[in-house]
């Protein structure tokens, strides 16, 4: 009989013998890459963390003590342990198990948190909250709440886990850091601070640390951890890790360090979390994972099956194992990105690179074995590689900087203060951007262009396909008046509109797709929306309907506007990214600000509410995004038109339009 089916709650789990551990690990394993198998999803980094979250669980009662994810794509054990394996069927889908921890569906999950690095900082807050609230746990007050923080996947390195650390040193209570180190990133991680953590994993002593682990609880009777903890564990550290600080990293915060403990020994866990959790001062628990645990092709392929889409296992008789194949989807813009970069450092020596933690994920790896002087990942650390690519424009290079959109706000800062404030080309590559399916809300890309719109002179660009990224790229490569961006989606380019050739990019200046002599109606398109667009417009024989490819939200084609609007032509602007200062946002300032009619003018946009995990398709359906929405727009947009009273046209609009 399987364990799995009978854990209703955390409760359940509890009544299991620590014997009995191990195969409902195993039992969590094979749920959770049968259904990413199916779906996609995040694996390598969830198998990582089976033992050390049952064990937690064991330990720990987080329907009362505090439990904080700081990478919250390794929640997925965490998941099926409170209540929600009824969800794991649909798996990132609408109606389903979202891929990271989601308050509403379970009061298990604290924050929706999906952006590494923030886990320490929240949770010190939450401990300072309980202690003010007469809450937090301590030895005067047994039935208070403990505060648990997991951080892996290399996220410590992240300015945010330092600025958390720096204050939970301080914090005069219970409070647990567990750092689930498994030697990777999204990808290898990147710094001194991961070069330190491999001195210590490949330290003498940690071979020997199990049985260590285990003499050393052994001798700290129950109720009596407190001191002994502090100066054990310092003389744990000394052995394991001579050639480094002897007292560890988290010493200098003053944190008490505990490990590297081997994150797969659920005896030993539960043994040092016992411990460890009636510890009354900061501590952190340093525990050695295997990213992708419990299946080869996962461990041996950790970046491939970070976050696969669906794939096939089939049984390899020759070689006693099992063949994993990928299903292959069309072309995407990532991929199309990575080429495009390729070619632009072959032909233009000044162009250099970086991306933070996400080479595979941006493209950037496709050229960092071929330029591997002039491409750099700088580990999860936006800020910093924004910071790092102004410093090499200061001094003559043409830095691009590839990260997803919803990462982009991490450095806004330094977009600021460091980029456009110095007038300094930071080029910014910006994948993800729109609706992102199912990641959701924490990964969608909706407020890029509100952000750098306020910047002076920046350039704010939409890739439409393949070649219109190449021509924005060869733009920006070549502009040197301030920040430049180019958004584009997680999604397959398109060959709808390559049978003419794409026109260079040119500032402010749209591309016309479809146009006539005298429209009903037209479409301004930012980025790959024309193809939805282009969609609708075969749906409305009745009707002409101009499309453009925007091109450019900042600075907007202000000429096309004049000759449409001063026609009394009515204009759809249609983009993925929210309508609170979006594209449409900046079309309707440039309208007030050469004395256009904006009553013409209807937004189509991301709404000003979230929109939660499901299909890329579904999401723009609630957005009213898809081709018969867009279409629906089109024939309100010209009825409203024909039915309102004739107005005179401005000044503007007579001498765009040639009227004297």
């Amino acid at each position: 009989m399987k364990i799995l089916p009978t854990i209703g709650s955390p409760a359940d789990l509890k009544k299991l013998s620590i014997e009995q551990l191990p195969t409902l690990a195993k039992e969590v394993r094979q749920a959770i890459c049968d259904q990413v198998a199916k779906s996609g999803g995040h694996l390598a980094p969830n198998l990582g963390v089976v033992d050390l979250t049952i064990a937690m669980h064991y330990v720990f009662d987080f329907g009362h003590d505090r439990l904080l994810w700081d990478v919250g794509h390794q929640c997925y054990t965490h998941k099926l342990l409170t209540g929600r394996q009824h969800l794991l069927g649909k798996l990132r889908q609408r109606g389903g198990m979202a891929g990271f921890p989601e308050p509403r569906e379970s009061d298990y999950d604290l924050f929706s948190v999906g952006h590494a690095g923030t886990g320490i900082s929240t949770a010190v807050g939450v401990a300072r909250g309980d202690t003010l609230g007469g809450e937090g746990w301590s030895p005067d007050n047994p039935s208070g709440r403990r505060v648990a923080v997991v951080i892996g996947d290399a996220s410590i390195v992240n300015g945010v886990a330092m600025e958390g650390l720096n204050n939970a040193g301080v914090l005069h209570r219970q409070f647990l850091v567990v750092l689930n180190d498994n030697g990777m990133s999204i990808a290898k991680p990147q710094g001194a601070v991961a070069a330190y953590f491999d001195r210590v994993r490949m330290s003498p002593g940690y071979g020997e640390f199990k049985k260590a682990a285990r003499e050393f609880v052994k001798h700290v009777p129950g109720g009596q951890a407190l001191a002994d903890l502090y100066h054990r564990a310092g003389e744990v550290s000394k052995t394991l890790a001579h050639e480094v600080h002897a007292n560890g990293w988290f010493e200098h915060f003053n944190m008490v360090t505990v490990g590297p403990v081997d994150g797969h020994d659920i005896r030993a866990l539960v043994e040092v979390l016992n411990e460890a959790k009636q510890f009354d001062r900061p501590i952190v628990l340093h525990v050695k994972t295997v990213k992708g645990k419990g299946f080869a092709f996962a461990e041996q392929d950790s970046c491939t099956f970070h976050s696969p889409s669906a794939f096939s296992m089939m049984e390899d008789m020759e070689n006693e194992g099992c063949r994993v194949e990928l299903k292959k989807g069309g072309r995407s813009f990532t991929a199309a990105f990575g080429d495009a970069m390729a070619d632009l450092m072959a032909r233009d020596p000044k162009v250099v690179a970086c991306t933070a933690a996400m080479p595979d994920g941006t493209g950037i790896s496709k050229v960092m074995p071929k330029f591997p002087d002039r491409v750099w990942d700088t580990g999860i650390c936006e800020s910093h590689a924004a910071d790092m690519m102004c410093g090499l424009a200061k001094t003559g290079w043409k830095p691009f900087m590839a990260v997803y959109s919803t990462f982009l706000q991490r450095a806004f800062d330094q977009c600021f203060q460091e980029a456009a404030l110095q007038g300094l080309p930071l080029r910014l590559c910006l994948d993800r951007a729109g609706l992102v399916g199912g990641d959701g809300a924490v990964h969608h890309g909706f407020c890029d262009i509100s952000m750098l719109a306020v910047l002076p002179k920046a350039v704010i660009m939409g890739a439409l396909d393949e070649p219109s990224m190449k021509a924005a790229l060869d733009f920006m490569a070549s502009h040197e008046d301030g920040i430049t961006s180019l958004r584009y989606p997680r999604d397959g380019v398109s060959d709808r509109f390559t049978g003419t050739p794409c026109p260079p990019f040119v500032l402010g200046k749209a591309r016309a797709l479809v146009r006539h002599a005298a429209p009903d109606a037209a479409i301004l398109a930012f980025g790959t929306m024309a193809h939805e667009s282009a969609e609708a417009i075969a749906s409305l024989g009745e009707c002409t309907v101009d499309l453009y490819d925007a091109r450019f939200a900042k600075p907007v084609d202000v000429e096309l506007l004049k000759d449409l609007l001063g026609r009394g032509i009515p204009v759809i602007t249609v983009e993925d990214h929210s309508v609170r200062g979006g594209f449409g946002a900046c079309v309707l300032e440039a309208c007030n600000e050469h004395g256009l009619d904006a009553r013409l003018v209807t937004r189509l946009a991301i709404p000003d509410h979230w929109i939660h995990h499901g299909e890329r398709k579904e999401q723009l359906v609630d957005a009213g995004l898809d081709p018969a929405s867009i279409a629906r727009a089109v024939r309100q947009a010209i009825d409203r038109a024909a039915a309102a009273p004739a107005q005179a046209p401005s000044a503007a609009a007579r001498h765009a339009a040639g009227i004297a």
